[in-house]
């Protein structure tokens, strides 16, 4: 993609070259605003701070409350909270992606291992910082922070030196993916140990308060949390409030409620007829949307997404007419619905941002190597950084503190390890090799010393 003054022939190539996601920029601004920057930027911007707003809506109102409320369901510490369901949240996208790419020609893109690399580092120092700095003062207990961080190094160091190496076996990918179930199971069992400690030092307080206290540290209800004071954020909420309306009636009418209280029979009827096709849509990349299956009529066939939303629309216009009433009780399948859809919009509108930085960045003629450095780089960690922010500011900043070693770690060895085990398989018993670039170390070298200083500070 690049920066062409306005005509037929560079319309039509950017047509004929279409980007991945929901609106192909570089058409906007080549075709639709004829290749006018001051057209173009100030349109750009404003679509920027739409997907900003997105994204906040999204992770603030639903990712944070679904992820708060499952971990009190499951009684889930903070820290399994942290490398279960907010590491699947914010990783499972990515892993998804890393699967596709390796799938197609080309083996192991550079930019994608480097996007991961560049990622983890941010994650790591800035979004760290962030949470720190909208949630403190806040304890965060020494031995699970230790724990995370130093197992992130280690496995950061071992994938290091397989990339050194040149070439990864099958049995090196499996031990990637393996290391974060390892380090799933050591978290499990420190809680159960600190769960132990805790019921016994509680007996003593309950006989003489007569009130015993919570074995772990667990969630609590993110309604219950009172606002915070004005402050910048709220005057960006201000000046952005225009977007409201539109960006909730889209998040509610494919993201159900988890509360009997936001009951509505519209938006419960939209939830079943919409979530299964944006689904399909998320899976797109291994079954496409046209894929033609036999259904009813045996003679012939029909687009799979056809049949999804025949099925679905029924399902809903079953509900609208049977049901009548709001449940009693929270419905777990809801609130996992719900964790799942707020997932999926918060790794698509962070993608639209990436997608529409990097468009103003060749728009702006910034070189290259400064746009994968910087832009690409921050793009693709944007959803790691307002779901933990999301999650501190509603109470949760000990879940927001282990997620954002959690996720990155769960992207570098379940994701890309998923990733190198389909590649390693495919050319065993030989060894899959890793192309050599320079600017790969130097991510490297540079997510090693911010995890070490990390752990040193």
């Amino acid at each position: 993609m690049a920066s062409l003054p306005y005509t037929a022939v560079a319309c039509a190539s950017v047509r004929a070259d279409p980007a991945p996601g929901l609106l192909n920029y570089a058409a906007v601004h080549s075709c639709l605003l004829r290749a006018d920057r001051r057209l173009s930027l100030p349109i750009l911007a404003l679509l920027l701070l739409l997907h900003f707003r997105f994204l906040a809506v999204a992770a603030g109102a639903h990712f944070s409350p679904a992820v708060s409320r499952l971990a009190s369901r499951l009684r889930l510490s903070p820290s399994m909270a942290a490398v279960t369901l907010l590491a699947l949240g914010n990783g499972a996208p990515d892993a998804f992606a890393s699967a596709a790419a390796l799938r197609g020609e080309g083996g192991l893109p550079r930019a994608g291992l480097a996007a991961i690399l560049s990622a983890g580092a941010f994650v790591s120092a800035f979004v760290v910082g962030a949470v720190s700095l909208i949630a403190a003062p806040f304890a965060v207990p020494p031995a699970s922070f230790t724990r995370d961080v130093f197992l992130y190094l280690v496995a950061a160091s071992a994938l290091f030196y397989i990339y050194l190496s040149a070439e990864i076996f099958l049995w090196q990918a499996v031990g990637l993916v393996l290391f974060y179930v390892f380090f799933v199971g050591l978290v499990f069992y420190m809680d159960l140990g600190a769960a132990g400690k805790a019921v016994s030092s509680a007996e003593p307080e309950t006989t003489a308060n007569g009130m015993g206290r919570a074995a772990m540290d667990l969630p609590v209800s993110v309604e219950h949390q009172k606002q915070r004071k004005a402050s910048l954020w709220t005057v960006l909420t201000k000046v952005t409030r225009v977007w409201d309306w539109p960006v909730t009636f889209l998040l509610k009418l494919t993201i159900p409620s988890t509360l009997p209280s936001e009951w509505n029979k519209f938006y419960i009827c939209a939830n079943i007829c919409l979530c299964p096709l944006i689904l399909l849509y998320s899976f797109s990349s291994f079954i496409p949307l046209d894929s033609r299956i036999v259904f009813l009529l045996p003679q012939i066939r029909f687009p799979l997404w056809s049949v999804v939303l025949l099925v679905s629309f029924c399902l809903a216009l079953s509900h609208f007419r049977f049901e009548k009433e709001s449940p009693e009780t929270e419905n777990i399948a809801s609130t996992l619905i719900s964790f799942v859809m707020s997932v999926f919009w918060i790794s698509t509108m962070a993608g639209e941002l990436l997608n529409c930085l990097a468009a103003i960045g060749v728009i702006m003629d910034l070189p290259p190597a400064i746009l994968g450095m910087t832009v690409l780089a921050w793009g693709n960690s944007v959803g790691d950084l307002v779901a933990d922010v999301a999650l501190a500011k509603n109470g949760q900043p000990t879940i927001a503190i282990a997620g954002c070693f959690a996720g990155p770690m769960f992207n570098m060895l379940v994701g890309l390890g998923t990733a190198l085990v389909m590649q390693t398989a495919g050319v065993y018993p030989k060894a899959f090799v890793l192309e050599f670039h320079v600017g790969i170390v130097v991510a490297f070298v540079f997510l090693l010393l911010s995890l070490m200083a990390t752990l040193w500070w």
